[in-house]
């Protein structure tokens, strides 16, 4: 069996959540999309469930993560190239994202990061598995 994974993210705007996912590329799936939530497809097993604030405190007794001041998870995305790598983060940028961290090239594998409208950080990397070192 394969597994899916549904990312679950509180947004405090849901429309301009799903304007930035959707000038990355992305579709979402209207299935799952109402004034509550909206369903971003990343790829054939991986979503994003975008929840407003208070839709998504009803999943959890914790108080949420203020994540434009703290972080608590680094949401990691591969890409087929390291000009993939950039088209992405150029397009998180200019959808009004952030960079809060410098690219990093390790000769192997080349990262970009971003942070999302709701401070959310996601890296894309690209790794050429052929040029590792050997350890």
């Amino acid at each position: 069996m394969s597994h899916q994974i549904f990312v679950n993210l509180p947004v405090r705007d849901l429309d301009a959540s799903k304007a930035f996912f959707t000038a990355l590329g992305y579709a979402g799936n209207p299935q799952f999309t109402d004034e509550n939530a909206a369903c971003i497809v990343i790829s054939d097993s991986i979503y994003v469930m975008l929840l407003v604030e208070p839709f998504f405190q009803g999943f959890t007794r914790k108080a949420i993560c203020d994540s434009r001041t703290h972080t608590e998870v680094i949401l990691c995305l591969s890409a087929d190239s390291r000009a993939a790598v950039d088209s992405m983060a150029d397009k998180a940028l200019a959808a009004g994202g952030s960079e809060p961290m410098e690219a990093k090239d390790y000769g192997f594998m080349y990262q970009r990061s971003f942070q999302d409208l709701d401070g959310h950080l996601w890296e894309v990397v690209h790794m050429d598995e052929g040029a590792m070192p050997e350890s």
